[in-house]
């Protein structure tokens, strides 16, 4: 490609069906997915880039990812690219929007931060049918001030070494802004917890620990008292991924090359 224009790509998608992110030789993956559409439209595309690398199961409503494609190509299909989209993407995947992106954005580098929630039913007869791809049934009734004190004490700038799969040369320091749970009026418990990233499972092992609290097995100041340990902690439950959903990421206004380069540098 000559002239080359970046594109920001909002995507939902229905993670059930799919072996996660990113790409996986024989396997069914939503960056296969879409970079195969993408291709069939564009011809030569390259850097498909995402927010966060979600895992098998996981699903999404806010995800944002970025690619490179020839500036020519898209002015041709900047007016019918969703409707394109929509017509060769499998029903489990959706482009809400497409845009051209500022100067200096990396869908990855440059973000703030990402949200997650985390559905959880704890009536006695499981989870709605209707809801079963997309919320955890717990055994036990859950107690809301409990799971929200142990949320208190996860929140803030931590080495989550205990809640984390280790990556070799990989840090486990992260800022967790916000962590909080709610009940909505069909009765289902939400956590939200947003942070500027998240290391492999962690979510799905707050989510466990926090669960372990509710439930009364554990005392409500629990998980965070493991924030001490430096190796992953064996006896929290990692949560199946299917009560998972990335809901949005978070981008500055302005400084996005800047952001890219000192995030990069943080990883490093």
């Amino acid at each position: 490609m000559s002239i080359v224009v970046r594109l920001r790509l909002d995507v939902a998608y229905d993670g059930t069906q799919f072996s996660g992110w990113a790409p996986q030789p024989g396997r069914r993956t939503v960056a296969g997915v879409l970079l195969g559409e993408l291709q069939r439209l564009f011809g030569d595309v390259d850097g498909l880039t995402v927010a966060g690398r979600t895992d098998a199961g996981v699903h999404a409503t806010g995800q944002v990812c970025h690619v490179d494609v020839a500036a020519a190509a898209w002015e041709r299909l900047a007016d019918s690219l969703l409707r394109r989209l929509a017509g060769l993407l499998p029903p489990d995947v959706r482009v809400p929007a497409v845009t051209v992106a500022p100067d200096g954005f990396d869908a990855r580098f440059s973000a703030l931060w990402r949200r997650y929630e985390y559905r959880v039913a704890d009536a006695p007869y499981g989870v709605d049918p209707l809801r079963r791809h997309d919320t955890l049934a717990w055994p036990r009734p859950l107690a809301l001030d409990a799971l929200n004190a142990a949320a208190a004490g996860l929140v803030g700038e931590h080495d989550f070494a205990a809640y984390c799969r280790r990556k070799e040369h990989g840090t486990t320091l992260r800022s967790v802004q916000r962590l909080d749970w709610r009940r909505g009026p069909d009765a289902i418990l939400v956590a939200t917890v947003q942070a500027d990233a998240f290391c492999q499972s962690m979510v799905r092992s707050l989510v466990g620990a926090m669960l372990a609290a509710g439930d009364g097995r554990r005392p409500p100041q629990w998980p965070g008292t493991l924030l001490e340990r430096r190796e992953r902690a064996s006896e929290v439950t990692v949560v199946a991924p299917h009560g998972l959903t990335l809901v949005a990421v978070g981008y500055p206004v302005t400084g996005l090359a800047e952001r890219a380069e000192a995030t990069r540098r943080l990883r490093a």
